[in-house]
This record gives C-alpha cells, structure tokens and sequence, in this order.
C-alpha cells in the first residue's frame, strides 16, 4: 500500500489544502500485508472526517491501511476543516469542492476506477452527515454510503442545541438560514429521494451522544421505504469504536474483487 499525502491548489477554495491517498500496490514479498492489487483500475472509497479531524485522522487512529490493502481500494481523505461539508455562509465553498473539484482532481492526478459500481463513499460523526449528503444529494455516483457515529439531524442541531460554541459554528457555516427542510437536512433528502439511491448503512454505538439522531434517521428511512443496513451496538464516540466499524464497512461494500 502506498501513502501519499497530496498537496494541491483547490479553485474551489482558493486556497492550498490536502488530501491523504492510500493507493494499493503489488507486493508478494512485502511481509504481514497481501498487496493486493489488480491490473484494473481500482474502485474508490471517498472517507470524510469529523469536526475536529483533519484529512490525517484515519490513518493517525485506525489501520484503514492494512484493512484497505487487504481489499484492493483506494482511499481518499480530504481536508474541509469544520465545515460540515457546506457551502460556508462565512467562509469557504467545501460543499463544491468535495463534489465538483474533488473527483476531477483525484481521476486526473491518479489512474483509479470512474464507475459508480466502483466509488464509495463513508464518514465518522460530521464526516457521517458528509458521506449521506453526498450520497443522498448524487446518488448516480455512488454505489454505497456509510455514516459512523453520524451528525445526521443538523436541523435539530442547529435550531436547538445552544451551546456556544455550536451556535457560533452554525451561524459561520449556514449563517441565518434555516437547515430545517433544505438540501442540507438529511431528514428532507430522504423525503425528496428517488428510487436510485445507492446502498446505505447506518452505525452507531447505544452510548454515543449522537445515537437519538441517528435512531431518528432510521425512522425518517423507515417512513420513507428506504433501505438502510443500520445497527446500534456498545459504543461510544471514539477511535476504537470507528477502527472496529470501518472493517465492517470495508466487509459491506459490493466490491468485485
């Protein structure tokens, strides 16, 4: 396996920001890892990270290397600060970024699959919401999506969580409009999706601080007749919970190798 940490000038920005890239590699003789890697060009996991994270998380606090090696898929980690992969009201344009500008510049800085039966998205807590947004906002480009420990009902975080420090950060990132019933609420995405959605799984340990929005995001897909492999078991909102995750989403994703 390769990593690469990718230093790039984003347009969208308009400003110098990075990537970390886990590229697999043919290696028979590399000792305690498979090197699996095929002559195709390989599929591609798109992974978000959380609100104090930066695009070196995954790599700093679980082994997404070994597990991503031993299924032959590339892996993606940019960096949109807090963001909460918008379109910042005060600030940056994250949103277009990630959707627009990010997928070019990966397919031309590097030989990976384009097809939507190859490309994936996941993310923990923010980077959760991130992964279903995407996915719910572009569901021809996704085969799969996964949230862990996800920030999936930011209306409600918006309108009624008043600690400080979070009404300042929805005010910077949405200013003074309402999330409630816009294409950044997950909740109302579900309600306008069509019938090509991409697969989509749910986890979230029982003792997680985010686990009531994420049990009414099961409810909002419930209602809504969409399918969603969602489960709820011990765990809180750490590392050690989302190194364990990440396997059983690497395990879930159709992939056909």
């Amino acid at each position: 396996m390769a990593l690469i940490r990718c230093d790039f000038y984003s347009e969208a920005l308009a400003l110098a920001t990075s990537m970390t890239v886990l590229l697999p590699q043919q290696a028979s003789t590399q000792i305690g890892l498979s090197g699996r890697a095929g002559g195709e060009a390989p599929p591609v996991l798109y992974l978000l990270h959380g609100l104090t994270d930066d695009d070196t998380a995954w790599t700093r606090y679980t082994s997404i290397e070994r597990y991503a090696d031993a299924k032959g898929i590339t892996v993606f980690m940019p960096q949109v600060h807090r963001s909460f992969y918008a379109n910042e009201r005060h600030g940056a344009k994250f949103w277009t970024f990630l959707t627009e500008e990010l997928p070019e510049v990966v397919s031309s800085f590097f030989r990976v699959s384009t097809r939507r039966e190859d490309t994936f998205v996941a993310g923990l807590s923010m980077g959760g919401y991130g992964a279903f947004k995407w996915a719910l906002r572009q569901p021809e480009r996704f085969a799969a999506a996964a949230s862990l420990s996800g920030a999936l009902d930011l209306a409600y975080l918006s309108e009624q969580d008043k600690r400080p420090h979070i009404v300042e950060l929805m005010a910077r990132v949405f200013g003074d409009r309402p999330v409630a019933g816009t294409d950044d609420d997950l909740l109302q995405l579900l309600t306008d999706a069509g019938p090509e959605l991409p697969a989509l799984m749910l986890r979230c340990g029982i003792d997680d601080h985010l686990v009531a929005q994420n049990r009414r995001f099961v409810e909002a897909c419930r209602e809504q007749g969409v399918d969603l492999d969602a489960e709820f078991g011990p765990g809180e909102h750490e590392w050690g919970y989302w190194d364990a995750q990440i396997q059983s989403v690497l395990d879930w994703l159709p992939l056909k190798n």
